[in-house]
């Protein structure tokens, strides 16, 4: 942590700050003439108890309160900003329905099944990526809390939610297809924003609040275990916690063998991996540690928190390589407060990342093996100031800034051969700097109407110093490097995103909403400065899990996106007994960052024409245009003394993609989809019964060569058992132990020798879990 303190002030680099402190300087200011401050006893600021029941809208509630004759947990006081009008395309998983994902998964990612509209990129066991409306990475912009952490590594191994522990996830608001440009901002998929627990305070000032809880968790499949634990010490204004967790498993079997049964690593030491064995799926100590420091004087809110991830072995089976060990260290400060003008939320972070890569357990080990290092600082800041005007209606202006440096270099593996005896620099003094200012207006029109429009403008800078091969005396890598740094390497992009939105409810059953937006993405670090056009290397630059090789492209554009949107919402007008709602929408993307043949530098002539195995690919500005339609509902079918409640839920998604230059189909667009659920609930219990339904993947992206899938169905039950402070979770995921491929996991590349694109089979995709029986145990007190 002390490596993020004195790196600090790093981020205070002139000319990207000025607005951002010229924002700060605005508001003290403005503070010096405020009226009054408004009584602490007021609603709107009034602090929320935490024994209050929140909405979980159309998803699925956890079991009811137990009987209230039974002894109950003392109040807890939390503070919490004032509430929003929630805009068209959000939705919010609040503690209700967080809990039984978050007791049973190593994975953050996870705990979005069930949000309409939103799948999982296949990745490592606890680092899946989320994918909203067929845009997905880092086309989907993800904060936790209030910081915006990036990932430092070819293969995008340790992405955005793989910071966070899924024990410490309070809440999660998902803006999909169209975010606010107070929310957005260098994306154009959507917006997930993360938010830990609020820090709790004593309701008085002469107690002492202690509190905390932990758990455990089991899964079969894999012998897959963890623990997580907190604390809470807090007086009325002061609050310090500490959370920490820890994840391990096995590799994961599939429903059947999908391969030959072998020695993983080709050693005769190697272990044997049974034909259904899902090779490099294993991984080992994800250890998150945590502590936060707050206090609260009246309305405001100060908060310092402090983290530490550490990663002892993660495997990637639609990967060439595997994480050996990661370390992320990250720091925020955040403040939140009303003003007599209006309210105020700022947040500074900085995150430090060293990574490391290398061939697993499961893979075929060259001698000294292939160690990949990665090195990555990011700092950042924002402001967001809300000035309400008039009865109903609120001004935001705000800024928002992030630096992020990386370097990305290969040792060298021996002392002679092809990849000695110098180090491979593949991205070297890497920086992409942005810097964005936003305002929006949120109006309210009587009863019946809610607008939404904004404009946000962002300046993106990215430049990486020269480059050089494990020796550039030999043509494999010396010609490729002199091309590359003879090119001038700094580029800039000026984006301008803006939105309107609308919501009309004429009835008290109906609500319509609408909306329409440009947003911008600037390439990645990972997009333009690959350089190296020699197969081995090209191959490590791969976070599509594709199994093929990428090379970056210095002049690539941003991306530009048109969204439309429409939504219908019938549900009942005096409840929540029944509801449903779809959504359209349809996006065009100008410069749409994918893939062509390569068909220079060291890449044959049958890389271009081949229409099965895996290839060599640059990254190129093309255009494409998705559309699709999501359904979601829930009715009460049945409520009656003593045999409690059953609630029947329904999740629907159809998207499609294409490239409009090429008329090739996009990468990895789940196919039509649906899962129907039922819910019972009595007294302390609650179970559920799930039944997936997938459609087979045959528009597959040809210039990859992408793998089609075949159409799967899945039966899950859960159940869950509150009494006091006691929370137990049962599950059977995948009851029938039916055999499937993952339609968005990728190609299977888990074990065997994967430094070549003839050496593993191509055809073969990454299969999903078998059978496996889930439990998990929480205790609060």
């Amino acid at each position: 942590m002390k490596s993020i303190l004195l790196s600090a002030r790093r981020a205070a680099r002139p000319l990207r700050l000025c607005l951002f402190a010229l924002a700060v300087g605005a508001a003290a200011f403005a503070s010096a003439s405020r009226a009054d401050e408004p009584d602490a006893s007021d609603e709107s600021d009034a602090p929320i108890a935490s024994d209050e029941s929140a909405d979980s809208s159309d998803r699925a509630p956890e079991s009811p309160s137990p009987d209230a004759d039974l002894p109950t947990l003392s109040p807890v006081l939390v503070t919490a900003p004032r509430t929003e009008e929630s805009p068209p395309g959000a939705e919010t998983i609040d503690e209700s329905g967080l809990a039984g994902a978050r007791a049973t998964s190593a994975d953050s990612t996870r705990l979005l099944d069930g949000v309409a509209g939103v799948n999982r990129y296949g990745a490592g066991g606890a680092s899946s990526l989320p994918a909203i409306r067929g845009l997905a990475d880092e086309r989907v912009k993800i904060t936790v809390d209030g910081a915006q952490p990036m990932a430092a590594c070819p293969n995008h191994m340790n992405p955005a939610l793989s910071t966070i522990a899924p024990s410490k996830v309070g809440s999660i608001t998902v803006f999909r297809g169209i975010s606010p440009v107070s929310a957005g901002g260098d994306s154009i998929g959507g917006t997930i924003r993360v938010e830990s627990a609020p820090p709790a305070f004593s309701e008085a000032s002469d107690e002492v609040l202690l509190s905390g809880g932990g758990g455990a968790n089991f899964r079969s499949n894999g012998n897959a275990y963890g623990y997580q634990a907190n604390g809470t010490v807090a007086t009325d204004q002061l609050h310090l916690s500490y959370q920490e967790s820890n994840a391990n498993s096995d590799d994961y079997t599939a429903g059947k063998a999908f391969k030959p049964g072998a020695i993983g690593s080709l050693l005769p030491q190697g272990e044997y991996l049974d034909g259904d064995v899902v090779g490099s799926s294993r991984y080992r100590n994800l250890h998150n540690r945590s502590a936060t420091l707050a206090g609260r004087l009246g309305t405001h809110l100060v908060s310092v928190s402090a983290g530490l991830q550490q990663v002892g072995f993660q495997g990637f089976p639609n990967q060439r390589m595997d994480m050996t060990a990661n370390e992320n260290q990250t720091l925020g400060f955040r403040y939140t407060g009303e003003w007599g003008f209006g309210s105020v939320d700022a947040a500074w972070y900085g995150q430090n990342t060293r990574h490391e890569m290398d061939m697993g357990p499961d893979r075929f080990f060259y001698g000294y093996g292939m160690p990949m290092d990665a090195d990555a600082r990011t700092r950042g800041g924002r402001i967001r100031v809300d000035f309400p005007i008039f009865e109903s209606d609120v001004l935001r202006f705000g800024s928002e800034y992030q630096t992020y440096d990386l370097d990305d270099w290969w040792p060298p593996v021996g002392n002679k051969g092809v990849m000695a005896p110098d180090t491979f620099w593949n991205i070297r003094d890497g920086v992409r700097d942005r810097i964005g200012l936003f305002g929006e207006w949120e109006a309210r029109w009587g009863s019946q109407w809610w607008t939404l429009v904004g404009v946000r403008g962002e300046s993106v800078v990215t430049n990486a110093g020269p480059v050089q091969g494990y020796n550039d005396k030999l043509g494999i890598w010396g010609k490729d490097a002199a091309a590359f740094n003879a090119l001038d390497r700094r580029e800039r992009d000026t984006n301008l995103d803006w939105n309107a939105l609308v919501r009309w409810m004429p009835l008290g059953f109906l609500t319509l909403e609408a909306g329409f937006a440009r947003q911008t993405r600037s390439p990645s670090l990972y997009e333009r400065y690959p350089w190296s056009t020699n197969a081995m290397a090209a191959l490590m630059n791969n976070f599509v899990g594709d199994g093929n090789g990428y090379i970056g492209d210095v002049d690539l554009r941003a991306e530009v996106a048109h969204t439309a949107v429409a939504t219908i919402d019938l549900h009942d007008p005096d409840g929540d007994d029944w509801g449903i709602e779809a959504t359209a929408y349809r996006t065009r993307i100008g410069d749409y960052i994918d893939a062509r043949r390569c068909d220079f530098g060291q890449c044959s002539r049958q890389n271009v024409t081949r229409t099965e195995g895996f290839v060599l690919l640059q990254y190129t500005n093309q255009s494409a245009e998705l559309w699709g339609v999501d359904v979601s509902a829930h009715a009460l079918v049945g409520e009656l003394d003593p045999f409690g409640s059953l609630t029947a839920t329904l999740l629907l998604g159809w998207v499609r993609g294409e490239n409009r230059i090429t008329d090739d189909d996009l990468f990895q667009i789940m196919p039509l989809n649906g899962t129907l659920g039922l819910v019972h609930r009595i007294g302390p219990w609650t179970t559920a019964a799930e039944y997936q339904v997938v459609a087979s993947k045959t528009r597959v992206s040809q210039v990859r060569n992408e793998i089609p899938t075949g159409s799967y169905s899945l039966l899950n039950l859960r159940a869950s058992w509150e009494w006091r402070a006691i929370r137990v979770d049962l599950a059977v995921e995948n009851v029938l132990d039916r055999f499937y491929s993952l339609p968005l996991g990728g190609a299977y590349l888990g074990q065997g020798a994967s430094m070549s694109t003839a050496t593993i089979p191509w055809g073969v995709a990454v299969p999903g879990m078998g059978r496996s029986y889930n439990v998990a145990v929480t205790l609060e007190f």
